[in-house]
């Protein structure tokens, strides 16, 4: 099955001392599918781990490690999310009072009808009242 993961699930894979038992399962499951992302996927996973450097919670080892081992997986950039960020993305960060960088996961995760992995607490409330399935909390 495949899913749009955002990277507040990403970051608690990643960290070991915030994993929990459906983060495990959401990356054991990815060893098998693919795992939908948008464009900022990238620079918000990589901007996590320097706000981990520059607070001294990891080194630039243990960063480098992390980005390698999501190499591992099969996490395809959704080509087509800057299209949509001027319209059905900012029409979803309105509805439900999200910034668009969330907003861009939930319009994601609607237009391929895929589940949304994700954390944080307002994505996961507006992706239920959009029906879809949310993994992770």
């Amino acid at each position: 099955m495949s899913l749009v993961l955002d990277s507040s699930v990403t970051l608690a894979w990643l960290y070991e001392d915030e994993r929990i038992e459906t983060i495990e399962d959401i990356f054991a499951a990815l060893a098998e599918t693919t795992a939908w992302v948008p464009a900022i996927w990238r620079l918000e996973v990589a901007n996590a781990l320097q706000q981990g450097i520059r607070r001294g919670r990891i080194d630039r080892d243990f960063r480098d490690a992390a980005l390698k081992d999501l190499t591992d997986y099969d996490i395809a950039v959704d080509p087509d999310t800057v299209m949509h960020a001027w319209t059905a993305t900012l029409a979803l960060a309105d509805r439900f009072n999200l910034t668009p960088y969330d907003a861009c996961y939930l319009e994601l995760a609607r237009r391929r009808a895929l589940p949304l992995a994700t954390l944080d607490t307002d994505l996961r409330k507006a992706g239920k009242k959009l029906g879809l399935t949310v993994l992770g909390g």
